[in-house]
């Protein structure tokens, strides 16, 4: 017992920190309110969220949502010449911690725990047409997507919809 004292206090005194340093993100989530707004998609906690926003530091930091995938560099490299469109790596442009952040997302999105939303069932739907090469892409391509949507949610200051095609259902029915 003498011997696991002082990897005991070591951790005691990590933990603290860690708590300490949590405190101080919850502190961030205060003076950025579009954080609390991040938030509420699935996979993204404190943490995914004040990285977003402070790496982005504006909702038009990017021209288009849909160009925040590749801000971050979650999106192929390409190389068209003529005929050949060859299929490459993502470019890892961009905030190399902020894209790590978005991958564990999206392995939480994919993963046993993931709440069902129309992200999950098409992430699943890429990840089931292949072996472990698809498994991989399919994580990319969902926090690409996850990139994107966030942007969205930003910009519109709307919450998160799992199933935004029910949305226009119901909007559609309310018109008529």
């Amino acid at each position: 017992m003498r011997a696991a004292a002082p990897l005991l206090a070591q951790i005691a005194s990590l933990t603290k920190q860690i708590h300490h340093l949590d405190g101080e993100i919850e502190k961030l989530a205060e003076r950025y309110p579009e954080i609390a707004l991040l938030r509420t998609a699935p996979g993204v906690g404190p943490l995914v969220a004040v990285a977003y926003v402070l790496t982005l530091d504006r909702a038009d930091a990017v021209s288009t949502s849909r160009a925040a995938g590749a801000f971050l560099g979650l999106r192929p490299r390409q190389s068209q010449s003529g005929d050949s469109d060859p299929e490459h790596r993502i470019t890892k442009t961009g905030n190399i911690y902020l894209r790590k952040l978005l991958v564990q997302s999206a392995h939480h999105i994919l993963g046993r725990f993931g709440t069902d939303s129309a992200l999950r069932r098409w992430g699943l739907r890429l990840a089931g047409t292949g072996g472990k090469r698809a498994k991989k892409r399919a994580l990319i391509a969902v926090a690409r997507k996850l990139a994107v949507i966030l942007n969205r949610m930003w910009r519109s200051g709307e919450r998160y919809q799992p199933f935004p095609e029910q949305k226009q259902k119901q909007a559609a029915m309310a018109a008529a």
